[in-house]
């Protein structure tokens, strides 16, 4: 077999391996993501990096125009070049197995293989079962922080937050100090880049996204700027290993809140209220329906707010398929990818924040 044809075999077998065995065995998944994992993020990050557009975008638009125009473009030569069939058809072969083994094999390095790894805490807390009265409190806590954060940020002419800081350089600084206690965050982080398609990041719910196969944070650029500091900690943490959604969360909270600074504290601190704050009221903690009233006018201008007002309206010309449509077919695939990568509530887990910060502040007494 020549080789244009057996390397990309052998690749995807040792993606399957990879990832198999990240699945099964949770100390080969933990010695991965500690010793090995580091030595190909840091390297592919830095050179993707030095693009000053999201060479992970670039490359699903490749893949796209491939297959819309590739296939196509196929048919037609193996029915017009009739004398070069075997050529063509060989040749779209190598091509195709080509795109695929690198596809599988970003995936599996950068991605699936992490998900075998030992949970964010396990590692760092002692778990137990929290009672309603500690969820009631942190929701009255989580309540008490943001008012106070959101009387010390910047606001515009409608009282609303304004981002003044460099998100990036705060969201580094975060990273890197949240490091001291997570040793795992250490190490590079590169510049996260702007989807050029933004309205489409819009269009299926999302406000950032790890692109594995070119190791770059990426963000959704038509956000609204109090969610910002919040998803570059978010993507920064899957950078380094931490694929659950629920980690990347909480991990970005303790980040932004111990950063020091107001705007990035502000960002965190309102994310983390919102997924408590629904928490309570999906398990009918009525205790808890009073705090509501305390969550100042200012927090209330701020939270539940993704995308500007009238956005959709202004923005109406740019869809090419319903939002709707786009939004139900994301959720489905998101969902699907993670309970395929052994997440068992899919999309659900990203609420396991909760669980996380429960942990964290009402740990077992010794």
């Amino acid at each position: 077999m020549k080789k244009r044809y057996l390397i990309p075999l052998l690749l995807i077998l040792f993606s399957a391996v990879l990832t198999v065995c990240g699945r099964l065995s949770q100390p080969f998944a933990d010695f991965y993501a500690a010793h090995i994992f580091p030595y190909i993020s840091t390297p592919y990050a830095f050179l993707s990096g030095l693009l000053p557009v999201a060479l992970g975008e670039l490359m699903i638009i490749a893949g796209l125009l491939l297959v819309g125009i590739g296939i196509p473009l196929m048919l037609i030569l193996l029915i017009v070049c009739k004398r070069s069939r075997m050529k063509v058809a060989l040749t779209s072969l190598s091509v195709m197995l080509w795109a695929l083994a690198f596809a599988v094999t970003t995936e599996s390095l950068n991605c699936f293989t992490l998900y075998g790894c030992t949970k964010f805490s396990e590692k760092y807390f002692r778990s137990k079962e929290h009672s309603q009265e500690e969820l009631t409190d942190l929701y009255g806590r989580l309540i008490h922080t943001c008012n106070e954060l959101a009387a010390q940020v910047p606001r515009d002419s409608e009282d609303r937050f304004t981002l003044t800081i460099d998100p990036v350089d705060g969201s580094k600084a975060a990273m890197k100090k949240a490091a001291e206690t997570y040793p795992q965050l250490a190490g590079y982080y590169p510049d996260p880049k702007p989807i050029m398609f933004s309205f489409f990041m819009s269009q299926t719910d999302t406000l950032g996204m790890y692109l594995p196969f070119s190791m770059e944070a990426s963000y959704n650029n038509d956000m609204m700027r109090e969610n910002l500091p919040e998803t570059l900690c978010h993507e920064y943490a899957h950078l380094k290993g931490f694929m659950q959604e629920d980690e990347a969360n909480f991990i970005s909270f303790v980040a932004t809140m111990g950063s020091g600074e107001p705007q990035m504290q502000y960002s965190g601190c309102l994310n983390a209220l919102m997924y408590v704050h629904n928490q309570v009221y999906r398990s009918g903690i009525s205790e808890a329906y009073p705090l509501s009233c305390e969550i100042s006018q200012q927090v209330r201008n701020d939270w539940f707010r993704f995308m500007p007002d009238n956005y959709w309206e202004e923005n109406k010309e740019k869809e090419i398929i319903s939002t709707d449509t786009v939004s139900t077919v994301s959720s489905a695939a998101a969902d699907t990818s993670m309970k395929m990568n052994g997440v068992s509530d899919g999309i659900q887990s990203y609420s396991r924040m909760v669980d996380l910060l429960l942990d964290y502040y009402y740990p077992p007494e010794d």
